[in-house]
């Protein structure tokens, strides 16, 4: 019984830091492999509605990293918290502009970028707010189980 407490107390004290690190651990995983996995799939879920200012560049570090190891790994990104309606082509702001372009630019050179359909909709957004370069799955937890289930791993970007 000592052991549960000890480790539900290690969990509630040290969970949270584990999640900061999830994707670097992800990447670390990844990278440590002899052989490629089926592909990469990268998770960006939230509450601010400007994260993919941090996330997308980090997302163009991780799949240059990615595929210096393995060349012609697929990756695709899912996001789909608040954070998604910046690439809206309706969406405002000083970072709007910018976040457009390197999702863009992900979704030129490979890299399909999807959103929420379902969060989309529950917020009153129509998919065709979303420019042709991106693509409104359904649902993106389901998007992203349908990767996982095509041998895909996850790697979780949590805000540094």
């Amino acid at each position: 019984m000592r052991w549960l407490m000890a480790f539900i107390t290690y969990v509630m004290i040290a969970g949270p830091a584990l999640a900061s690190n999830e994707s670097a651990n992800g990447l670390e995983r990844i990278m440590a492999k002899k052989t490629p996995p089926a592909g990469v799939v990268i998770e960006v879920v939230e509450g601010d509605p400007d994260a993919l200012s941090w996330a997308l560049p980090r997302v163009n570090r991780i799949s240059a990293d990615l595929r210096g190891r393995f060349p012609d790994l697929p990756i695709a990104v899912v996001t789909h918290g608040a954070e998604q309606f910046a690439l809206a082509d309706t969406a405002e702001g000083p970072l709007a502009g910018k976040i457009r372009q390197q999702a863009r630019t992900l979704s030129d050179s490979g890299t399909p970028v999807h959103v929420c359909g379902g969060h989309a909709a529950a917020r009153g957004t129509d998919a065709s707010a979303f420019p042709d370069y991106v693509d409104v799955a359904p649902s993106g937890p389901a998007q992203i189980t349908q990767y996982r289930n095509e041998g895909y791993e996850l790697i979780i970007l949590r805000k540094p």
